[in-house]
């Protein structure tokens, strides 16, 4: 009886040699899984499964893992405003969490044997996969044919060939991943340390040019509501607010990170409606929370944040994280007003019965309510008296 292995399968030229290799050579049962984190249509998902079984394999599964993703792992980006080196929606590197942890259910669920991947020796992606395996399933073992067996792509290509696969794997000018949460783009000029993708690299063309405003509901932190829309779930409204956004060219930008592995290295992305959700978020924020709120939200977001990045989402501390967080958002209700333009986009203002910044209590720098002028120097007096001691010891 052959031992099974369940291979991370894209249909791309690596797991697609995989499928062949784990079969043939490495006499396996091998059975294919793919996670859909919000990047392929239900055609493009068919597309695949029948390339998988054209490949031999002796079963193909498909994860939506969309709705999934968001709970466990988008509405807490949301939470702590998480830009990666303040640039960066953690477009791959947190779905890459969510469906590593869904391919190492899914080899436990069959009783599988060996869990498979198709990265290379060079990214992140590597280490996420492996470490997540490592942790939800011990007893699996590990095989990464294209990182062990050093295999250039020609080589793959003619493997394949010789097992009589014939698939177009001409290579694209331009690799792309694509996800809920904002899509990434490499090329030639994300390989050095300058240049610019060129217009025609965006997935996303800019078709809209005439400025629009967008008012987004939130309800504790998660977006509930575009203008007067209300949605089912969190994802459809993000879906709706790319479909908006993402025409103006809103969100491309060029990240500059340092990876698991401890080299630095370049990538385009455009993530229209995680960037105005992010921002958008972050302004009802600073009129809801306290300053020692937005304070401790800030540091613990950035660690949050890098330990999702690198693939740790299974340490309790995360959990610990979620929960101040969670509770951070009691409060985060209200709508933002957002004007979209070409390439970018502004924030107008925000209308919230939290809104601290209420008249009745004063208005900075003009008028206040709560407080007279003699109990402010009373207070300044006081508030500066360790400083001033210390200034007259050590004159």
């Amino acid at each position: 009886m052959k031992k099974k292995v369940v291979l991370a399968f894209s249909g791309g030229l690596d797991t697609s040699y995989c499928a062949i290799y784990l079969s043939k050579d490495l006499n396996l049962e091998v059975h294919s899984v793919i996670v859909d984190t919000g990047g392929f249509t239900k055609e493009e998902l068919e597309h695949i499964e029948k390339r998988a079984y054209a490949l031999g394999v002796a079963s193909h599964h498909a994860v939506d893992a969309v709705k999934g993703y968001y709970e466990s792992a988008i509405r807490y980006l949301i939470y702590g405003n998480v830009l990666k080196n303040n640039t960066y929606p953690l477009s791959v590197s947190a779905e890459r969490v969510t469906q590593a942890t869904a391919i190492a259910e899914y080899a436990k669920e069959i009783g599988a044997d060996y869990v498979a991947h198709g990265s290379t020796g060079a990214g992140n992606d590597q280490v996420r996969f492996d470490m997540i395996f490592n942790i939800l399933c011990p007893q699996v073992g590990i095989i990464t044919p294209i990182r062990d067996l050093k295999l250039s792509r020609e080589a793959e290509i003619e493997y394949l060939k010789s097992h009589g696969v014939e698939f177009n794997f001409e290579k694209a000018a331009y690799s792309i991943n694509k996800g809920i949460w904002g899509t990434s783009v490499g090329g030639k000029e994300t390989l050095k340390s300058k240049g610019i993708l060129p217009e025609e690299a965006w997935p996303t063309q800019v078709t809209k040019t005439d400025a629009e405003e967008v008012a987004l509901e939130f309800n504790k932190g998660e977006l509930v509501g575009i203008n007067d829309q209300k949605f089912d779930h969190p994802t459809d409204a993000i879906k709706a607010l790319q479909a908006l956004a993402g025409p103006f060219g809103i969100g491309r930008d060029v990240h500059v990170g340092d990876t698991i592995i401890g080299i630095k290295g370049r990538v385009g992305f455009e993530a229209a409606a995680p960037m105005v959700i992010l921002k958008a978020h972050h302004a009802l924020e600073k009129h809801t929370l306290t300053k020692w709120q937005l304070s401790w939200k800030d540091q613990l977001a950035n660690f949050y944040g890098t330990w999702m990045h690198e693939g740790q989402f299974h340490d309790p501390v995360m959990r610990n994280m979620e929960a101040f967080l969670t509770d951070s958002q009691k409060t985060v209700s209200g709508k933002v007003f957002v004007q979209l333009l070409p390439y970018r986009f502004q924030i107008i203002g925000i209308e919230s019965a939290h809104d601290l910044m209420a008249s009745k209590f004063g208005s900075y720098g003009e008028m206040n309510e709560g407080y007279t002028g003699e109990d402010v120097k009373g207070f300044s007096k006081i508030f500066g008296n360790q400083v001033k001691i210390f200034h007259n010891v050590n004159p």
